[in-house]
């Protein structure tokens, strides 16, 4: 059973989504204001959290910034605000994924049941010496330079499909097909926002490599 923790003061929403979540098994709590949620996610950190972007007090963007300074801890944004600008900050604030309202429950549950899978207990299959990366498939995991990197839903995917075509340049277009898939929200500033958000998570594991390569007119690929 996965703790889920929903943000957002709209009671119908979330007392849907709290009805749906329960029957999938899951124990649920709920936050009313970014500054009750922050302290919640601090003292009794669920598996997942659940955060509307326009809350009373603080804005949920806010809130995921801030609880960035101490957890990675997973993050789906819920929100009426369904520009691309809205959408690279989420990501780039490391959310796993982002929700436009009006949504189906349903969907929803779905879709944090596919970012619960990947934090599961998994056997191991390691893929390994591609520029000092361990690819753990079945534990949808990446290791860097022997520090295991913490990555959002598609950081993973956009990361996992390079590395399973070591120097081969992708278009943004090909990415977007490759990893994205039928998630038509997702345009090209999408793959070079998630481009940065990994450069940086490498940085920190190994501050003098850069194993993703941008090639100017053509896309990216990642180093043998």
């Amino acid at each position: 059973m996965s703790r889920i923790l929903i943000v957002d003061d709209e009671p119908t929403i979330a007392d849907t989504l709290n009805y749906v979540l329960r029957s999938e098994g899951h124990e649920v709590a709920r936050a009313e204001t970014g500054l009750d949620g922050l302290a919640a996610l601090r003292d009794a950190p669920p598996d997942l959290a659940l955060v509307d972007v326009g809350l009373p007090d603080i804005s949920g963007f806010e809130l995921v910034r801030r609880l960035r300074a101490f957890s990675d801890l997973p993050v789906m944004f819920l929100t009426a605000r369904g520009d691309e600008i809205d959408r690279v900050m989420g990501f780039e604030l490391g959310a796993d994924d982002y929700v436009v309202k009006p949504f189906s429950p349903r969907e929803v549950a779905g879709r944090v049941r596919a970012i619960l899978r990947r934090g599961g207990p998994a056997p191991t299959a390691a893929v390994a010496g591609t520029a000092g990366f361990e690819h753990h498939e079945l534990e949808a995991r990446i290791v860097f330079r022997g520090q295991a990197l913490t990555l959002t839903r598609f950081e993973y995917k956009l990361l996992a499909f390079l590395l399973r075509h070591p120097r081969r340049v992708f278009s943004r277009d090909q990415l977007l097909d490759g990893v994205w898939g039928n998630d038509r929200d997702s345009t090209d500033r999408t793959v070079d926002t998630h481009i940065k958000t990994l450069r940086a998570k490498l940085r920190e594991a190994a501050p003098d490599a850069d194993p993703i390569q941008t090639h100017r007119g053509l896309g990216y690929s990642v180093q043998a």
